[in-house]
C-alpha cells in the first residue's frame, strides 16, 4: 500500500496543482471562503510590491509563476519548486514577479494553527531531539524560510484542496490532510525552524498557555476562574475564546485531559485506581470510575485488564513471527 501511495504521488505534477487552483480561484486577486485561513491567489500580470500581513503561521505554495516576499529587508523568492513558511504576526511586502494571461500566477496560502504543528510533532513516530518547548528569553526564530517542494507535500496539498469540495470530505478528510501537510514539512530539513516558529506563536496564545497550565496542575482542583486568571482574562472572555479555539468548554476539555491521562497511567501500571484518580484530580474514586466508564465504555480496572491482554497477544504474535 505504501508503494502504491508513493507511486501515485510521483505521478502528480505541477499541472495537477495548477488545475486544482484554477478551478478554485475564478477571480483575479485573492479568492477566499473555502477553508478558514485559506487564500488562493490568481494574477494575470506581474504586480508591484504591496504591504500585506499574516496573523498566523502560514504555508505558501506557488503552482505557477514566481513571487518575492520581503521581510525586514530580506527577500524570500519562491516558485513551483519551492514553498515558503511565514511566521505569525508579520507585516511584509509581496511582489508578483512572473504572471501572464496565458500562464497566470497561482498560489495557495494557508494559515495554520500552531497547535496543529505541536500535535503532529508529538505524534511523529520518529521523534527528533528538537522538542517544542517554551522559547528562552530573547530567543527569536527566523521570520520566514524557503524549502524545496517535493511530491509528497504536493500530493497532500492536492488531497486537501479536493477534500474541500464535499461536505463529508471537508469535515473528515480535510483536517487529516492538513495534518499531513504539516507532517511533510516537519520531515523536511526545516523541522527545527518550523517548531520554533510554532513555539513562538503558541506561547503567546492564552488558550495554549491555559492548556499547558491545566496539564501541569491536573492533580489540583481547577476552575475556569483559575485558568482565566492565569492568562489575565475574565472568565466569560476566556470561556468564549477557549470554545472558539478548541470547540469545547474549558471544563469539558480539562475533564478529557484528566481521563486521557488516567488511561495512560492505567496502561503503564502507574498505580491503583484510587491513587490514579487522585493523581488526575478526582478526590472521589467512585466519581472517577463513573466518568471513566462513560468516556471509554469500561471501568478503569476492566480497561487495564483488556490493555494488558492485548499487549500480551501482540507480544506472542511478534515472537511467533520472528521465530
Amino acid at each position: 500500500m505504501h508503494k502504491e501511495v508513493r507511486a501515485l504521488e510521483e505521478r502528480m505534477t505541477s499541472g495537477d496543482l495548477i488545475a486544482a487552483l484554477l478551478e478554485r480561484a475564478p477571480e483575479l486577486g485573492a479568492n477566499t471562503g473555502l477553508w478558514p485561513g485559506l487564500t488562493i491567489y490568481r494574477f494575470a500580470e506581474p504586480a508591484a510590491p504591496t504591504w500585506e500581513e499574516v496573523q498566523s503561521l502560514s504555508l505558501c505554495v506557488v503552482a505557477q509563476g514566481r513571487k518575492c516576499v520581503t521581510v525586514d529587508g530580506v527577500p524570500y523568492r519562491y516558485d513551483p519548486l519551492n514553498y515558503l513558511v511565514l511566521n505569525s504576526h508579520l507585516h511584509f511586502q509581496a511582489e508578483i514577479v512572473e504572471a501572464s494571461a496565458a500562464k497566470p500566477f497561482l498560489s495557495f496560502v494557508l494559515q495554520i494553527d500552531p497547535a496543529v504543528v505541536r500535535k503532529v510533532s508529538v505524534e511523529m513516530v520518529e521523534r527528533r531531539s528538537a522538542a517544542l518547548t517554551e522559547p528562552s528569553p530573547g530567543a527569536e526564530s527566523a521570520p520566514a524560510f524557503v524549502s524545496a517542494l517535493d511530491c509528497g507535500l504536493m500530493g497532500a496539498v492536492l488531497r486537501f484542496l479536493r477534500a474541500l469540495d464535499s461536505g463529508s470530505d471537508r469535515r473528515i478528510l480535510a483536517p487529516a490532510y492538513l495534518q499531513e501537510m504539516v507532517y511533510r514539512v516537519l520531515q523536511a530539513d526545516q523541522y527545527s525552524r518550523l517548531l520554533q516558529i510554532a513555539a513562538d506563536q503558541q506561547f503567546h496564545d492564552p488558550v495554549t498557555r491555559a492548556i499547558s497550565y491545566a496539564r501541569d496542575h491536573l492533580a489540583e482542583p481547577l476552575s475556569v476562574a483559575d485558568m482565566a486568571e492565569h492568562v489575565s482574562l475574565s472568565p466569560s472572555a476566556f470561556t468564549a475564546l477557549f470554545r472558539e479555539s478548541t470547540g469545547k468548554s474549558p471544563y469539558q476539555f480539562v475533564k478529557e485531559m484528566r481521563l486521557n491521562r488516567a488511561r495512560e497511567l492505567l496502561v503503564s501500571g502507574g498505580g491503583t485506581v484510587a491513587s490514579i484518580s487522585r493523581a488526575v484530580g478526582y478526590p472521589s474514586a467512585s466519581h472517577f470510575i463513573n466518568e471513566f466508564r462513560r468516556r471509554f465504555g469500561l471501568s478503569p480496572r476492566a480497561y487495564c485488564d483488556f490493555a494488558t491482554l492485548s499487549n500480551g497477544l501482540d507480544a506472542r504474535q511478534a515472537a511467533g513471527s520472528s521465530g
